[in-house]
């Protein structure tokens, strides 16, 4: 019996995935474990893997948007009726089908020899464009190197992590390609960039939480001179590496423990306080921001956190991260300190009631013991939710927050 194939929700976020090419054509014979189709998601490219077994007879959409539930293919038996299963369902939109189904019968109705000739000699799109896996795509950009000249060892000549990396030995490189071109630009000139999937979510969501969470900000100058000690004491033994980011991670963590309603969820009918402290490390990927999210911070030494954030960063920018890794966040950290930027407010990431925006530090005159001297001063600002965090919780939090980076050893205790 054919089996209707749906676009899976990939992600908690996800409302439709954008189809970017097929690596099977219709008539195809697959197999479970096949890759049918590389999906783009709202956080992410992932590979559409078959469960079933069969021919593919029918191609939803070759390229683009497709709600998720809705039809993408039909796997079957050569040969089998499978129209009535898209007539019957609601999920395909009129007019979505391509001409993949009259191909499909075309070739059923042909000799054993036909099928092969028409299969080698019909094109479509995804034949037309450069197979390759996400995680290859992302080696090939990192590394200068032009898909274009890279052979492909995988299934039906689709370019695999090995395949990069042999051409990276080889030393095959070009000038990447952006994706949007600026240099071309005449004066005067506006180019359209098309929204990814990724783009359209985190306006979606960004939008939903500034204005149906009530923000409110609260700025405080932290003196970083003892944590720029500490980070230079530890690195200079030469075991771990740490950077501020997880002194900061570390020290937010602890922090939340002792104001947990810094750590709650709105959830609509109700506030929820978080019994465990999960905190989302924001990154700039090229199309926005990804979110990975640190389990259980307040638990781990600092060498953990680091190792962690800076894996999940690489992931993030190479858009592998798992969805279950992006989601479930208690707190979120964004920090721009490293881009030069001093002080700025952040958008809230629910289901998080608060937000702290990270600057960098500065040197800066501070008055000690009476006396003026050059300090190391970082501001941050803590973004609130005031359905579920007030401003003298905020102020409370901050507090503890200043403590904990001004004395370091404290997180020791």
């Amino acid at each position: 019996m054919a089996e209707v194939i749906r676009m899976p929700r990939l992600s908690d976020t996800m409302e439709e995935g954008n189809i970017i090419g097929w690596l099977k054509k219709v008539g195809d014979k697959v197999s479970p474990g096949d890759i049918l189709a590389e999906v783009e998601t709202d956080k992410a490219t992932m590979d559409l893997e078959s469960f079933h077994e069969g021919t593919l007879l029918y191609i939803g959409k070759e390229e683009g948007a497709v709600p998720v539930d809705g039809i993408i293919a039909v796997i079957g038996d050569k040969g089998e009726e499978y129209e009535s299963l898209i007539k019957e369902d609601n999920a395909i939109a009129p007019g979505a089908a391509n001409p993949a189904p009259a191909e499909a019968k075309e070739e059923a109705s042909t000799t054993q020899s036909e099928p092969a000739v028409a299969a080698a000699t019909t094109a479509t799109p995804a034949d037309s464009r450069i197979k390759a896996s996400p995680l290859a795509k992302s080696m090939a950009k990192e590394n200068n190197l032009d898909l274009a000249s890279v052979s492909g060892s995988g299934e039906g000549g689709r370019i695999v992590k090995k395949d990069i990396e042999s051409a990276i030995k080889s030393g095959g490189s070009t000038a990447p390609k952006s994706s949007v071109d600026y240099s071309s630009m005449a004066s005067g000139e506006s180019i359209e960039i098309p929204l990814s999937q990724m783009r359209k979510t985190i306006a979606k969501r960004l939008g939903e939480s500034k204005f149906s969470a009530p923000h409110f900000y609260l700025t405080i100058d932290i003196n970083m001179d003892r944590s720029v000690e500490a980070r230079k004491a530890i690195n200079a033994k030469g075991e771990y590496k740490i950077s501020f980011n997880d002194i900061i991670v570390k020290a937010s963590a602890l922090a939340l423990k002792k104001h947990p309603m810094v750590n709650a969820s709105w959830m609509g009918d109700k506030i929820v306080i978080n019994g465990h402290v999960d905190i989302g490390v924001a990154v700039a990927v090229e199309e926005g921001l990804l979110v990975p999210v640190v389990r259980n911070t307040d638990l781990k030494p600092l060498h953990v956190i680091n190792a962690e954030v800076k894996e999940m960063a690489g992931r993030a920018r190479e858009k592998r991260l798992k969805p279950d890794e992006m989601q479930g966040n208690t707190f979120t950290i964004s920090n721009l300190g490293m881009f030069g930027i001093d002080e700025f407010t952040a958008i809230i990431n629910p289901p998080a009631s608060c937000i702290l925006a990270v600057g960098g530090i500065q040197k800066t005159p501070i008055v000690v013991d009476g006396e003026i001297k050059v300090g190391n001063v970082m501001k941050v600002t803590l973004s609130c939710d005031h359905r579920v965090v007030d401003g003298a919780t905020g102020a409370a939090y901050l507090q503890t927050l200043q403590a904990y980076l001004e004395n370091p050893l404290q997180m020791l205790v």
